[in-house]
Order: structure tokens, then sequence, then C-alpha cells
């Protein structure tokens, strides 16, 4: 079984700002339980023309910040045990999102090599790994509050799946047609 692991570049200007201190071409991270990208979840925007409205996130990978981003899509291999307890732990934080908040106060710890925020609080790496570790998957020794997206990109136990333009990733696009034509055929109506 695995879990993906999405790494994206949204050129937004904070992701810039994210990139140039990181020095790591991507700025994002979030996780999907199938390769289909059709249920993905990370800590980040809650509406895409907002960045200063952040928490947990169901992201939808057809909107057009993710439309223009740059991705790496890597598979990572869990057993059941494992990808149960990721997924009891993501779908407990979904019913209670309201409970959760972006950490930004995070982002600086991470800038002083101190792990700052609240229990209910997450960035997008932080929240990666502690789903990851929830499945017994250890990315490094480094704190979650810590984790910046490189640290999860390098970690030798993922495996390349996809590179390139998000909107160009194959099970994106050949579902794409089925949604145009709907649209089309309500137009009609």
């Amino acid at each position: 079984m695995d879990v993906y692991i999405i790494f994206t570049d949204t050129k937004t200007p904070l992701s810039k700002m994210i990139k140039a201190y990181t020095r790591h071409p991507y700025s994002h991270v979030s996780l999907a339980f199938s390769s289909d990208l059709t249920e993905v979840y990370s800590f980040g925007r809650k509406n895409a023309d907002n960045a200063f409205n952040g928490g947990f996130v169901k992201e939808d990978m057809h909107n057009h910040l993710f439309q223009r981003a740059h991705c790496a899509i890597f598979k990572c291999p869990v057993d059941a045990k494992g990808l149960k307890a990721m997924k009891n732990f993501v779908f407990a934080m979904e019913q209670e999102r309201d409970r959760y908040k972006y950490n930004v106060a995070g982002l600086f710890g991470v800038v002083v090599k101190r792990g700052f925020g609240g229990e209910n609080s997450f960035f997008c790496s932080q929240f990666v790994a502690e789903v990851l570790r929830q499945g017994r998957i250890e990315i490094s020794q480094k704190p979650s509050r810590l984790m910046m997206p490189r640290d999860i990109f390098c970690a030798d136990f993922l495996q390349l799946a996809y590179s390139g333009p998000l909107s160009s990733y194959p099970p994106l696009v050949s579902e794409q047609p089925c949604k145009m034509e709907n649209t089309m055929l309500m137009e009609a109506l």
C-alpha cells in the first residue's frame, strides 16, 4: 500500500519567500491516500485567494492555485496498520477542522530552530511529518515542528511517481474531460 506525498511550488509571494529561505524548489507539501489525488490534505490556505486565512484543508488539485503549480509526487509505502492509523488521524482532524489553526509562529520557529506553536496548530510539513509518524514512518530525528518540505523530500524511502506541471499529472488530466463534458451538458440544459 502507498500514500502519496505532493510537493508543490504555487509561485505565490509567500511560496517565493519560503523557497528563498529553504533554497528548495518546493514550498508546500500535502498528503493523499490515493494516486488520483481526490483526497489531498495539508495545512494551508482555506481560500486559495487569501494567504492569511489558513488551517487544516482538504485541497482541490483542480484549483487555479494548484493548476499553475510545478510539483513532485512521491509514493510512500505503508503497511495496513500504519495506513489505518494515518487515516484515523487525518479524518479525526477533518471532523474537527475548526479546532486547528495554521502555525504561523512555527514558521518563524523553524528559522530560529525552536518549535513554536500551540497543540492544535500546524504548518504543511509539520502536518505531513505528524501523519507519517502516525503510520510509524520516521523521516528523521528532527521534531515535526522543525520539519521543512525539503526534509521530507529527501527521505530515502520515497519513490518518485511524477514530476512536472501539476496540471499535466496523468490522473488529473484524465479526470478533466468528464468534468468538462458535465459542464457543457449542464450549460446546454
